[in-house]
C-alpha cells in the first residue's frame, strides 16, 4: 500500500527530470508577410512579399519546400518562392545572406470569382540540412475580392446595341 502512494511522487519526480534535461531553444526563424490583407479585383494577380530570416547566431537554416493553401477559387502560385528559393539556405543571424526580402507567392483571382474574402496559408519548411522537412514558420493571409472586371450582361446589351445604332447612322450618312 506505501509503494502505491509513493508512485505519484516518484512519476512526478522522473518527469522533472526528464524536463530539466531538455534544453530550451528559442525560435531561430522568422517569417512575416509584409502585407497580409490585400484587396483584390477579379480577373487580376496580386503579389505578396515577406521578409524572412535566420536569428540564430551560429547556425545555417535551409528553407527546403513550402506547404500553400488558399480558399477556391482563388489560385496561389508558389513559383516565385520556388524560383527564389532553389533549396537555398539563410547564413547565421547578424551576417550578410541572414535574411531574405522579396515576392513570396502570387494569388491570381479568375473572372468571375464571387466578391468576399478569401483566406489562404503559406508554411515554409526547412530546417539544418538541404533535405530537411520541419515547419519552420507560416502566416495566414486574406484577399478580399470587390468589384468586377466582368460587366454585367446588360451592360453588353446596351453597348451592343449603342454600336449597332451608330454603325447604321454612319451607314445612312455614307449612302448619301
Amino acid at each position: 500500500m506505501k509503494s502505491l502512494r509513493s508512485l505519484p511522487v516518484v512519476c512526478l519526480a522522473f518527469a522533472g527530470f526528464l524536463l530539466a534535461g531538455t534544453a530550451a531553444k528559442a525560435d531561430t526563424f522568422s517569417f512575416t508577410l509584409d502585407a497580409p490583407n490585400q484587396d483584390a479585383v477579379a480577373g487580376h494577380t496580386i503579389a505578396f512579399y515577406a521578409t524572412v530570416s535566420n536569428t540564430d547566431l551560429e547556425a545555417t537554416v535551409f528553407l527546403n519546400g513550402d506547404t500553400p493553401s488558399v480558399d477556391s477559387p482563388l489560385m496561389l502560385d508558389d513559383g516565385p518562392f520556388q524560383t527564389n528559393q532553389a533549396f537555398f539556405s539563410l547564413s547565421p543571424g547578424s551576417t550578410p545572406g541572414s535574411t531574405y526580402d522579396g515576392e513570396l507567392f502570387d494569388i491570381t483571382v479568375p473572372l468571375g470569382t464571387p466578391n468576399g474574402l478569401y483566406a489562404g496559408s503559406f508554411a515554409i519548411l526547412g530546417g539544418s540540412d538541404a533535405e530537411a522537412q520541419y515547419l519552420l514558420g507560416s502566416a495566414n493571409f486574406n484577399v478580399d475580392v470587390t468589384g468586377s472586371v466582368v460587366p454585367e450582361p446588360s451592360s453588353l446589351v446596351l453597348l451592343v446595341t449603342g454600336l449597332v445604332g451608330l454603325g447604321g447612322a454612319l451607314r445612312r450618312r455614307i449612302a448619301r
